[in-house]
């Protein structure tokens, strides 16, 4: 082939725009610090690198955010329930002093109100948040733990709120109560009481009897002559079928309406009154077939016989179902959408339920043998998930509330013996032995002393069954606090684990993206230098023509 001096001048130009497309591309690399531009310029590189900037942008989700949100979240939950913790101890300790006999009724009023402190405190922590959500509240995390404030009784105020509640309990739920009778002793004062004239109580009218009772989970409920709860119970077979095949279980009635007696506790027993009056504890004891509802105090009364037939043989998986309305709500009471399957009949029209299930075959809802529990989970991981939340009903049980309710009304009684008591005692010391009167108000002071024996030794069985009580739900308390302790140590390693894959695919990344700088740079002087040899070879060349031969 004839080389002329054409094809020359396109060959060098060719091989400097070559060399200078090279310098360019290292120019480039050298300026973004990376191996490509653009897809087209390593396909192979570019397809790793979608995936490993895919890989490390998870990681760095789960690492940087999930797993740092999750923990705070964990961080939080277990201050809170260290904190329960100390209030229970305190509680044990203050029951310990509460139990010795020798304390009277103002020994005993600073107890419970110190009681009532701690249980104050120990809901309050139930409210605690975490950026703006409520720790204890399962899905509801926008919804307190309690009620902040007193609501409104008058159905028209917007602020109204009556809940239909259904409590699912079992046959432990029957306990006993201990209940004296003082009969005519009630109400007496040193100004009202004339032994001269006045009937002497005896000791032998001083009655002592246990009283077997379900305590509901709030006072001051709805209830009257015709609006009375409904009691009912699910076999354990017909437990088991419904949570075996989602549908809503078979429940028949435990204690019919005919059977409830409504009695405020406001009503006392009065003899002479026309028809006379029974307390809702002397109806009972006269009634032993019947149970009575104190809407007051929250308290479903049993008569010996009714519970002998209907609960001293019940299996102990049978579940017993108290439905019952209230609308009469003050601060501190626990919103009962975090513990019971209820419905919020405000709007009977348009009721709103809360912790149902939907029956497979009606599609209606219905309320499910087991506590539907609403479980925060975070992606910390490549299919990892994690529980960072604990339910209120774990460990801020409506037990607490009822019992320092329980401690109250003691310390109620307990003064009142106290009070007749001591006044009976002054007037017998300002007597003097066989003057008018005297032997009958000996004989009520005796009767007094018995009834106040009585009382006290209530009394300190209380603080004694109590600090079983709060023992358990510090037994509940620790559980959680170790429940939560453990997936935090999860937590750490599953953290630890990513930090060293973010660090492996970040190292993985920069290898298959990010330039050797070094070479490069060699790479760049070496072009360079080899640019500027080509051009001067070329202008060396291409100086002689055709024409220098002529």
């Amino acid at each position: 082939m004839r080389m002329t001096n054409k094809i020359m001048q396109n060959n060098s130009l060719y091989n400097i725009n070559n060399n200078k497309e090279l310098q360019d591309k290292l120019s480039t690399q050298m300026s973004t610090k990376k191996k490509i531009s653009r897809p087209s310029d390593d396909p192979v590189i570019a397809i790793r690198a979608l995936r490993l900037r895919s890989d490390v942008s998870q990681i760095t989700q789960y690492y940087s955010k999930n797993a740092k949100d999750a923990e705070s979240w964990l961080k939080v939950t277990g201050d809170a329930l260290e904190t329960t913790a100390e209030i229970l101890k305190s509680m044990a300790g203050l029951c310990t002093q509460g139990a010795v006999k020798v304390f009277d009724a103002s020994n005993v009023a600073i107890v419970v109100e110190q009681l009532k402190e701690l249980k104050e405190e120990f809901y309050s922590t139930g409210n605690v948040d975490y950026a703006g959500r409520y720790m204890f509240t399962g899905y509801r995390t926008d919804t307190s733990l309690t009620f902040t404030e007193n609501l409104p009784e008058n159905p028209a105020d917007p602020a109204y709120r009556n809940y239909s509640i259904t409590e699912q309990l079992d046959a432990s739920a029957v306990d006993k109560i201990n209940y004296t009778n003082i009969g005519s002793l009630k109400g007496v004062t040193k100004d009202t009481y004339d032994p001269t004239t006045g009937a002497a109580e005896k000791e032998a009218d001083i009655k002592n009897d246990d009283i077997y009772r379900i305590r509901l989970s709030y006072d001051n409920i709805k209830a009257d002559g015709t609006n009375k709860p409904t009691i009912t119970q699910i076999s354990k077979t017909d437990k088991e079928n419904s949570i075996k095949n989602g549908t809503a279980p078979t429940e028949t009635t435990l204690i019919a309406p005919g059977d409830i007696e409504v009695i405020s506790s406001a009503v006392e027993t009065d003899a002479t009154a026309t028809p006379p009056t029974l307390s809702a504890q002397d109806y009972v004891l006269a009634n032993p077939g019947k149970a009575v509802l104190i809407p007051e105090t929250g308290e479903l009364l049993i008569g010996a016989d009714l519970y002998k037939n209907r609960f001293q043989t019940m299996d102990s998986d049978t579940e017993i179902r108290i439905n019952y309305q209230k609308d009469s709500w003050k601060k501190g009471d626990m919103r009962p959408q975090h513990y019971f399957a209820c419905d919020d009949i405000t709007d009977p029209a348009n009721p709103i339920k809360y912790n149902q299930a939907e029956d497979k075959t009606t599609n209606q809802k219905y309320i499910p043998c087991e506590r539907i529990n609403q479980y925060m989970e975070y992606d910390v991981g490549y299919n990892q998930r994690i529980r960072v939340n604990t339910n209120a009903h774990e460990v801020f049980t409506l037990d607490m509330d009822r019992n320092i309710d329980d401690m109250e009304a003691m310390l109620a009684d307990l003064k009142e013996i106290e009070d007749i008591k001591t006044d009976l005692e002054n007037m017998l010391k300002g007597m003097d032995e066989g003057a008018p009167g005297y032997d009958n108000l000996k004989t009520s002071y005796d009767a007094a002393e018995k009834a106040h024996a009585y009382i006290r030794e209530n009394a300190q069985k209380m603080f004694e069954g109590l600090i079983t009580k709060v023992q358990k739900i510090s037994d509940y308390t620790s559980l959680a606090i170790t429940d939560n302790g453990t997936r935090a140590n999860r937590l750490d390693l599953i953290s630890n684990r990513l930090m060293t894959q973010k660090s492996t695919f970040e190292t993985l990344q920069s290898a298959n993206e990010d330039i050797d700088v070094t070479e490069v740079t060699v790479q760049l002087t070496s072009m360079n230098y080899s640019y500027q040899s080509a051009l001067l070879a070329t202008g060396k060349i291409l100086q002689n023509s055709l024409m220098n031969y002529i």
